[in-house]
């Protein structure tokens, strides 16, 4: 089932990007914008669509995201061989990208760093990732053949010695990306899930945050890439320098993004 929906997930891209419906609005100038294309993972949504209008604002370009889990989103720019940034929830998709030969540079964004969030108040009393394995849990993942957090998530286990076999027989739903993930606690569908700490952030008034310990952590680089098939690399470069410079770095703290690596 999860490969038939990435399947229809890639088909629709290449429908998506083949095809141009209208002629892009002009500046009131008369000359028309460029166009640059995003593929951005879904847990970077809310700040990415506040830079991207930022940026929009002070230069005559259009910016258009799409948003998905990191790994769908390698596999749509490996087949579609289109797009100009690509801004994944972790660096490892963008070596990724690197060894595919479909960058031209990359610079660091922000870090996200896996949290766990639970139902409001916790009424399971989860305290740290072990609780995670007490019968009777249920829990939600990221799919890790999907999304970034997904795939953070099973090295999280490996690096605190929980094995799947332990904690498989709570979980009760994987996602596509890390929102869904929140909205699972929401919905009150799922006692516990592990999100990014800007995600967890979103849900204060549902969920409630129970931090995991540095150490025992796996925190991800954000980078932000320049694709080797863009249109328009200077315009490219130009907004991936302003993601990482003071400016942007204020949209990602307003946004509650870790922007300082965590000692």
């Amino acid at each position: 089932m999860r490969t038939a929906i990435l399947v229809a997930a890639l088909a629709t891209v290449v429908l998506l990007v083949g095809c141009d419906a209208k002629e892009p609005p002009t500046d009131g100038s008369g000359s028309q914008p460029a166009e640059l294309l995003l593929f951005c993972g879904a847990g970077l949504r809310p700040v990415a669509e506040e830079l991207i209008s930022v940026f929009a604002s002070t230069h005559n370009v259009k910016i258009v995201a799409d948003y998905a889990g990191s790994e769908v989103l390698l596999a749509k720019m490996r087949l579609v061989r289109k797009g100009d940034l690509y801004m994944p929830g972790d660096r490892y998709y963008v070596d990724q990208a690197v060894q595919a030969k479909m960058v031209l540079s990359q610079t660091p964004v922000c870090y996200f760093v896996p949290t766990i969030l639970v139902q409001k108040g916790n009424p399971k009393k989860i305290q740290n990732l072990r609780d995670l394995t007490r019968p009777g849990l249920k829990i939600g993942f990221g799919d890790p053949q999907a999304c970034a957090i997904g795939r953070e998530t099973r090295q999280l286990l490996d690096k605190n010695h929980i094995s799947w076999q332990d904690i498989e027989k709570n979980v009760a739903f994987q996602s596509l990306t890390v929102n869904e993930l929140g909205l699972q606690i929401q919905a009150k569908a799922l006692d516990a899930v592990i999100v990014w700490d800007a995600i967890a952030k979103y849900y204060q008034d549902n969920g409630t945050e129970i931090a995991i310990p540095t150490q025992m952590n796996v925190v991800s680089t954000v980078d932000i890439a320049v694709l080797s098939f863009t249109s328009n690399r200077s315009l490219a470069e130009q907004f991936a320098q302003f993601a990482a410079s003071e400016q942007g770095r204020a949209i990602l703290l307003k946004h509650h993004y870790t922007v300082a690596r965590p000692n």
